[in-house]
């Protein structure tokens, strides 16, 4: 087996920004296998908030050249690598090479059935509640919006994103950017307002307060949950978890974190570092087990990967083997 890596770059639609970041381009790691004439692809992004960048994730994969090109396969990464974007790439690019040879589709190797999905589509964070709301009214023809908030007015930024789109159905991701106290004084207004969800109101670390917190709508953890050794206290502070593959480390043990995640009652969204079609492939198989879907990453960026996902007013058709699987 060989292995190949390297860097891409795609320029996004517009300047996106969260809470502490913005991006005005998105980068990916790209690991191709081959063997036998077969290639099996994968896409590696990392979690900045980890320090888990692309440089990184290329130095990960080179350390493990040597096993990889040995004849690794799956079970044996999830031993050798870390959760992060070098595993998830060598994972996704594992289950792809796996489909190839075999001559089984992703579906059939993963148990999982394919079906169309809905994707949130992402309001980035702006200067103003009411150029979000602006944003909000162009973006139309979707029909699911996921609004970035700060601590700088959030209610006065929904409430505006509300009065432009009556009917959309709304969920929040504050990306750690409140108080405890900011959170208990404005959630009640959010249900009120038809929010459906706040996506990781605190920060990592410091959301213990939310143990002996009833909410009036769901919290999700994002940044509090990255891998399965991080679910069991995640679950007594959460009711949904937000399964990001470059925080797992890949497709194979995020389908475990979900399978233990739903034991726990915990309801599930799959979401994304942005990027390309190829990084979203391995998503949208975990996405068909989730309650909530992010993986608009493509809609961000102003061209994507040949061939690619196939989405028409926030809704997302399952994918040919000939992008990935």
């Amino acid at each position: 087996m060989k292995l190949s890596v390297h860097r891409a770059f795609w320029p996004a639609k517009m300047p996106f920004r969260i809470t502490g970041q913005v991006w005005n381009e998105f980068e990916e790691v790209v690991v191709a296998l081959s063997d036998d004439g077969h290639i099996g692809r994968g896409v590696g992004i990392g979690v900045y908030y980890n320090n888990d960048m692309p440089e990184g994730i290329i130095s990960s994969v080179e350390r493990v050249r040597a096993e990889v090109e040995g004849g690794l396969n799956r079970a044996a990464l999830q031993e050798l690598l870390p959760p992060g974007g070098a595993r998830n790439a060598l994972d996704s690019a594992l289950w792809d090479l796996d489909a190839k040879r075999t001559g089984k589709s992703i579906w059939e190797l993963a148990g999982v059935a394919p079906r169309k999905l809905q994707t949130v589509f992402t309001i980035g964070l702006e200067a103003t509640p009411e150029e979000m709301a602006t944003k909000a009214a162009n973006a139309s023809r979707y029909g699911l919006l996921k609004v970035k908030l700060s601590g700088d007015k959030p209610l006065e930024r929904i409430r505006a994103i509300r009065e432009a789109r009556k009917d959309v159905r709304l969920v929040v991701d504050a990306n750690q950017g409140w108080t405890f106290e900011q959170l208990r004084d404005i959630a009640p207004a959010f249900a009120d307002l038809g929010v459906e969800m706040i996506e990781q109101p605190l920060p990592r670390g410091e959301d213990a307060a939310l143990e002996n917190y009833r909410a009036p709508l769901p919290l999700c953890a994002d940044e509090s949950c990255l891998h399965l050794d991080e679910l069991d206290q995640a679950a007594d502070r959460y009711q949904m978890i937000n399964i990001k593959l470059d925080k797992t480390g890949g497709l194979t043990h995020a389908l475990e974190l979900a399978a233990a995640a739903r034991e726990r009652d915990l309801r599930l969204m799959v979401g994304c570092m942005c990027g390309t079609s190829l990084a979203m492939a391995p998503a949208y198989v975990l996405g068909c087990l989730c309650d909530l879907v992010d993986i608009d990453g493509p809609l961000l960026q102003k061209s994507d990967c040949m061939p690619g996902l196939t989405y028409k007013d926030g809704w997302v058709e399952p994918f040919e083997s000939d992008l990935w699987g």
